[in-house]
């Protein structure tokens, strides 16, 4: 794709010349001569052939009414076209070899003049030529605007085209429309035609034109489009993983805002649903503006794309375009659990459903950690990022920030990242994430959950801050933990269960890494299987690094060092890999 054509170094020969602000101007006034333009080196065409472009152009007849004969978009086996004729054959064929099916050649043509020798039927269609000029299926130049099909001059006004080839239906379609009109609904010719003898694994691709006994000036346009996606070399085996923008875009109604269902420091969530298959997805839409790491990164999505559990939101691929990616999950219809916990007034959340949401978050963990064919460590276990399916089930989502290293070696050291209050006090200090920071920020979690609160809490009479876990903690000590418990819960819930969970949040969230348990300890906690332990004597947050003076200077350093990192995400490293999740 061009946005104009200077500097894209294209074969042209005849008439053919690009204009100094990138247009491409096929032919001019000189009468019965042809120019062709072809990207200069072949397309590789896949085993079922299937192709589709789009490009503007205009056609200035030197008379009006008169004026000739055409522009074509061309793929051919070859760009020697020195014994084509002009005129009537487009510079692509000539008499004696019109129809020969060695000549491996597909055309669309715009032809504005109607020649009975190929049988066109009239001197302003759009026609669909292999090897020949007879064409196959044609149609008067016309687009349909709200369902109504309105006829349209190819001479003069600007327009564009889209030419769409399925090669496994063996379908093509060409759809017409004026240049500022969005791209119709319904084609202008649907056409099934078997191009498979026709397109070899190599062709060229490009323009002819060519004008008869008065001259007629044709220009090409391409556009930066807007389903333009970002596709290197090295994403070839990741092909059955990636979505198109195409597809993406008309899932979510071009990103509406009315389609929003999320956002925060990690970008923007919007709901869609996938028009050929009708499945409902769910499409993360985060910037980037570094492509360091990105391979490595998009690697890790396609491994985790494998990932199988029936509590975790299934990543179902990716799409990257221009200096966004794009994650696509699947759609969970209740949202996440936050919007429950703290974005209603009254919390119909019952305690029954909390409880069975901590017990499944937990199990995802404990697949994540102990049970896949590696350790993947989620780095950012937060309400918001549980979501809840239609029958309330908790499922741990959002891989944007996860890692994944082979059990029995070490997580390679990397940058802090992270949600401001889930973030263990090691890992501001080492950078070294690992399965016990996924375990503090499950403790956070079990607090959030329990309480009804957020990781930090603003008195309500006052604009200061204090941490949620140093409240439990001192209510705790005092014998009164039941009385953290989340208000909106009126006392309807188990007092043996509540007391766990808020227990389990504590413990799993120590300030030494080595007092937590692990993901299956805890489970078997949760589940009864196992007795919880007392909270230990040296467990104290007011007196240690993370919430004193270190850590929030830590916090505060990273915070003013980038302006990139987001009041809810943090990270410490401006890669793609790590910002704004």
């Amino acid at each position: 794709m061009y946005n104009g054509f200077r500097g894209a170094k294209l074969h042209l020969d005849g008439l053919a010349n690009i204009h100094l602000n990138g247009l491409l101007q096929m032919t001019n006034t000189t009468k019965q001569s042809s120019a062709h333009v072809f990207y200069p080196k072949p397309f590789k065409f896949n085993k079922s052939r299937s192709f589709s472009t789009t490009f503007a152009f205009a056609i200035d007849a030197d008379l009006p009414g008169h004026g000739g004969h055409g522009l074509a978009f061309v793929i051919s086996s070859s760009m020697n076209f020195e014994y084509a004729i002009p005129q009537e054959y487009i510079g692509l064929f000539n008499a004696s070899n019109n129809d020969n099916i060695s000549n491996h050649i597909f055309a669309v043509e715009l032809d504005i003049v109607q020649n009975p020798m190929f049988e066109d039927i009239d001197g302003n269609h759009v026609g669909i030529d292999v090897n020949g000029l007879k064409s196959i299926d044609s149609a008067s130049a016309a687009y349909y605007s709200d369902e109504e099909l309105k006829s349209v001059s190819l001479r003069g006004t600007p327009m564009k085209i889209w030419i769409d080839y399925d090669g496994e239906k063996m379908l093509l379609n060409v759809t017409l429309a004026p240049l500022k009109h969005p791209k119709p609904k319904k084609n202008l010719l649907s056409t099934h035609v078997n191009l498979s003898s026709v397109l070899l694994d190599s062709m060229y691709v490009g323009f002819s034109s060519a004008t008869g006994l008065t001259g007629t000036e044709h220009y090409i346009s391409v556009w930066r489009k807007k389903y333009e996606e970002l596709k290197e070399p090295w994403e070839q085996e990741c092909t059955s993983h990636r979505f198109s923008f195409k597809d993406l875009y008309a899932a979510t109604k071009g990103f509406r805002d009315s389609e929003l269902i999320g956002s925060g420091g990690f970008g923007k969530v919007y709901k869609g649903v996938i028009p050929s298959t009708h499945t409902q997805i769910a499409v993360k839409k985060v910037s980037h503006d570094s492509r360091q790491g990105m391979r490595e990164f998009v690697s890790e999505i396609v491994t985790m794309r494998r990932l199988r559990h029936r509590n975790l939101v299934q990543l179902l691929g990716y799409c990257r375009r221009n200096g966004e990616l794009f994650l696509v999950y699947e759609y969970m219809p209740n949202g996440s659990l936050d919007k429950f916990l703290f974005k209603s007034k009254s919390s119909n959340l019952s305690w029954s459903w909390r409880f069975n949401i901590v017990k499944g978050v937990a199990t995802a963990l404990l697949y994540l950690h102990e049970e896949w064919e590696q350790v993947v460590l989620h780095r950012d276990v937060k309400s918001s990022n549980v979501l809840l399916d239609a029958n309330m089930n908790a499922r741990l989502g959002d891989f944007g920030l996860a890692r994944l290293y082979d059990h029995e070696s070490n997580p390679r050291s990397t940058r802090v990242v992270g949600t401001f209050g889930y973030i263990a006090p090691e890992l501001s200090i080492t950078g070294k994430s690992t399965t016990a920071t996924d375990v503090f920020a499950f403790g956070i979690f079990l607090l959030e959950v329990a309480c009804g609160r957020r990781p930090n809490i603003v008195q309500e009479f006052s604009t200061e801050e204090f941490v949620l876990v140093d409240w439990v903690y001192d209510c705790w000590k005092k014998g009164a933990i039941l009385e953290t418990s989340d208000p909106n819960l009126k006392g309807d819930y188990q007092g043996e269960e509540m007391e766990l969970v808020l227990k389990l949040g504590l413990l799993c969230s120590h300030p030494k890494p080595g007092s937590r348990p692990s993901m299956r300890q805890a489970v078997h906690f949760l589940n009864g299987d196992s007795i919880l332990p007392e909270i230990p004597s040296d467990y104290d947050h007011q007196s240690n690094y993370f919430f004193g003076g270190t850590w929030r200077r830590s916090m505060s350093v990273l915070s003013s060092s980038s302006s990139s990192i987001s009041q809810a995400t943090v990270s410490s490293d401006s890669s793609v890999v790590h910002v704004g999740r």
